[in-house]
């Protein structure tokens, strides 16, 4: 399968949006101190009794065609990835935007700030063509770290910025006071 991942302009997100990010939750990673004083976390994988589909476009202003009411995303990347012309993900990266406190005050730091992948095209490399493109833009602009949110609940995620060469560096478990069953967990890569 021959991957193609091309930069967009930031007027094709009604389109990247039609990628859904919605997955099913089935294992949930409980997340512990190693207790050695130096951020390092043991994660423990969970299986939960009732599964349930998680989307993040269904949060209230969290939709990515919601995004530019609330920043200023003209400092930020847009990807499509195709497979035969057609549209298989998307990945956004946040970089040099004022408000995003997730960027900490950084000229040097990217964030990913949203990858997804359609369905039937997840496990394919499309996730890791959209990774390394984004990984090629923030380095495009001097940055030396490449920072990532995800959740405790998104197991297939956390195994996958594993894969991309990411580290568990900070983890909140009150990050999502309306979501309380939700961990946040923040990796991040050095760029060479």
């Amino acid at each position: 399968m021959r991957i193609e991942v091309d930069e967009e302009p930031l007027t094709a997100l009604a389109e990247y949006a039609s990628i859904p990010i919605a997955f099913e939750v089935g294992t949930v990673l409980d997340v512990a101190d190693a207790g050695d004083g130096l951020s390092n976390f043991v994660l423990t994988e969970r299986s939960l009794d009732v599964p349930y589909v998680k989307d993040y476009d269904a949060l209230s202003g969290e939709h990515p065609t919601r995004w530019a009411e609330r920043f200023d995303m003209s400092n930020w990347g847009l990807f499509a990835a195709r497979v035969a012309g057609r549209r298989v993900g998307g990945a956004a990266v946040a970089f040099n935007t004022p408000g995003v406190d997730m960027l900490e005050g950084r000229s040097d730091l990217a964030i990913l700030w949203d990858i997804r992948v359609a369905p039937e095209a997840r496990g394919q490399g499309v996730g890791t063509a959209l990774f390394r493109a984004a990984e090629a833009w923030a380095r495009a602009r001097s940055c030396r770290h490449f920072k990532i949110e995800t959740q405790n609940i998104n197991v297939p995620a956390c195994r996958f910025y594993v894969q991309q060469g990411c580290v568990l560096a900070a983890v909140d478990h009150y990050a999502y006071p309306a979501l309380l069953d939700e961990i946040q967990l923040l990796w991040y890569k050095a760029l060479s």
